[in-house]
């Protein structure tokens, strides 16, 4: 155990997602320990993280240009550039994005999430998905709930387990945005893994939990949502008006979605 800058408490005996995850994309943010775990991955690991920020960037790109100017992004993990608000005040320089994570190391980088452009803003909140009403709570301090906001979150619901209600969750964040909101979500699939490449017991093996879960069971997070096109697809699969990326079928390793919210 040891202590960021800011005082809190960092378990640096344990892997954390968000640090593992970072070192897979090719970060600098995390410990041994997490990268020992991302060493035990195949190849195919860093190619569908890489595969999954793509589609953030494209999907983040894609909201900001349909109009949406609000963002709340939970499971920020740690910073890469280009962020989600480097992308959308690209498009729209008065959005404004409230970042939310569980990884206190996340805080100690925070200040690269919060360099906003002048038009707009960023906030910060340590919190855990499982904790709905907090991240609402905060959210509007900071966001207009009577327009539309897209919730990303990316690369998170796998690491819920059933008896989280992971469902249920989503429909409490989505249940507080209006008309016209929309959610951004990818997560972790084993559908085209053969069983030398699954290597889900050894990440659960660490002590995180990690569910993957099929289409069918990730099309559940969109019920009573209108799918945007192309609906729920593999990471490379989803391009709205952009050129499609380079897809291999071997490293599929997510399901992406985009849904609205209903009149």
């Amino acid at each position: 155990m040891t202590a960021d800058r800011t005082g809190t408490p960092v378990d640096t005996s344990r892997p954390h997602p968000a640090r593992v995850y970072d070192y897979l994309l090719g970060g600098k943010d995390h410990y041994p320990v997490d990268q020992a775990l991302g060493e035990q991955m195949p190849d195919l690991a860093k190619t569908g993280v890489a595969q999954n920020r793509a589609f953030m960037h494209r999907a983040a790109d894609w909201a900001a240009r349909e109009g949406i100017d609000q963002f709340l992004d939970i499971g920020t993990g740690i910073p890469t550039r280009p962020n989600l608000h480097q992308i959308v005040q690209e498009v729209d320089p008065s959005a404004r994005i409230v970042y939310t994570d569980n990884d206190p190391i996340v805080l100690r980088h925070a200040e690269a999430l919060l360099v906003s452009s002048p038009e707009g803003a960023t906030e910060y909140l340590q919190a855990d998905v499982r904790e709905p009403e907090k991240i609402l709570a905060h959210a509007r301090t900071v966001l207009d709930f009577d327009r539309p906001v897209a919730l990303s979150m990316i690369a998170l619901m796998h690491f819920l387990a059933d008896e989280d209600d992971p469902y249920g969750i989503t429909r409490t964040l989505l249940g507080a945005l209006p008309a016209g909101s929309c959610l951004v979500l990818s997560h972790f699939t084993k559908d085209f893994l053969s069983a030398e490449q699954d290597k889900t017991d050894e990440y659960r093996a660490s002590g995180i939990t990690l569910r993957p879960r099929s289409r069918v069971e990730v099309s559940r997070f969109f019920d009573g949502l209108d799918l945007v096109g192309p609906g729920v697809v593999t990471a490379p699969q989803w391009h709205c008006g952009t050129p499609a990326p380079e897809r291999r079928e071997t490293t599929d390793s997510f399901h992406v979605g985009v849904g609205r919210v209903r009149a």
